[in-house]
């Protein structure tokens, strides 16, 4: 495979996942209570922390900290202001946990919707294979009492011929 297609192939799996996500009402609230607690935390940060020069600073070092990347240009020094970019570090991981939930929901449900349409397919395939075996079964005890009945039949000509 060709780099070319390989780019095709991978664009055209990442636009079918943003679709599927595009869905998820979860993932919008998801991201609208990442956004209003950072901005929370940075006005709480930007009250409660002398290190924190302004609310765009308190802001910042919320949602890096939210984030987990931590620059480091804007860092509090008070205990409170520490104290909470700690809760910001854990919720920053319980909000990164669910993202991933909700992307690993979207990526086997898609599969899932896939196998049940696989699933009903060969049950429909299994119910036409059980009618037609029922129809021959049927057919094979028809031929059975037509050869018992044409054995009696031989049975009492060859009787016949005896006597």
């Amino acid at each position: 495979m060709n780099i070319l297609a390989a780019r095709s192939e991978a664009f055209h799996l990442f636009n079918n996942l943003l679709t599927d996500l595009r869905g998820k009402r979860a993932l919008l609230y998801l991201l609208v209570l990442a956004f209003a607690v950072s901005i929370a935390a940075g006005f709480l940060l930007y009250m409660l922390d002398p290190n924190i020069p302004s609310l765009i600073d308190g802001i910042w070092s919320a949602w890096v900290t939210m984030t987990h990347v931590g620059f480091g240009d804007v860092v509090p020094t008070s205990f409170l202001g520490r104290l909470l970019s700690a809760t910001l570090i854990l919720f920053g991981l319980a909000v990164f946990s669910l993202f991933t939930a909700l992307l690993s929901v979207t990526l086997i449900g898609k599969n899932m919707d896939t196998w049940g349409s696989d699933v009903q397919l060969i049950e429909q395939q299994t119910s036409r294979i059980e009618t037609e075996e029922s129809q021959i079964l049927r057919e094979l005890a028809r031929l059975h009492e037509r050869m018992s009945a044409l054995e009696m039949q031989l049975s009492s000509l060859a009787n016949n011929e005896r006597q």
